[in-house]
């Protein structure tokens, strides 16, 4: 008889780039990721670009998510995608949630950030899209 293979699960970096030092967010977003059966490895605040990637490569995570409430996105998000192309990296898909204007949503996702979330977002959407962009069906 074949024993059944458990299927890995999907591993994502939570991560609060920047000065931001509200994290209420980013914790309910990790604890939906992780209750719908998610590996959850949250970065805690105050996370340098640099820390981000290097935890990202070095726990071999399959999806980023960033939470911003500082408006330094259009600086901290451009540089992250930066230092993952830097590092063979630039796979691993990025979404981000917080307060980002529909003009920067649209320019960080010509840079490369996969989905933002904005407030009032289901968790379920988000939940639904980061299995989605893990399976690269996004």
């Amino acid at each position: 008889m074949a024993r059944r293979v458990k299927p890995t699960p999907i591993r994502v970096l939570i991560a609060k780039p920047g000065l931001d030092g509200h994290d209420r967010g980013a914790k309910v977003v990790a604890r939906a990721l992780r209750d719908a059966g998610m590996e959850v490895i949250y970065a805690g605040l105050r996370q340098t670009p640099e820390e981000i990637v290097r935890a990202a490569v070095e726990e071999d995570v399959d999806l980023i998510g960033l939470s911003i409430l500082s408006g330094a996105h259009m600086a901290l998000f451009p540089r992250i995608l930066k230092l993952l192309k830097r590092e063979k990296a630039s796979s691993i898909p990025v979404f981000a949630g917080g307060i980002i204007p529909d003009e920067d949503s649209r320019r960080l996702k010509k840079l490369g950030v996969r989905a933002i979330f904005g407030p009032g977002t289901s968790l379920s959407e988000i939940v639904s899209t980061a299995r989605s962009l893990a399976r690269g069906t996004t």
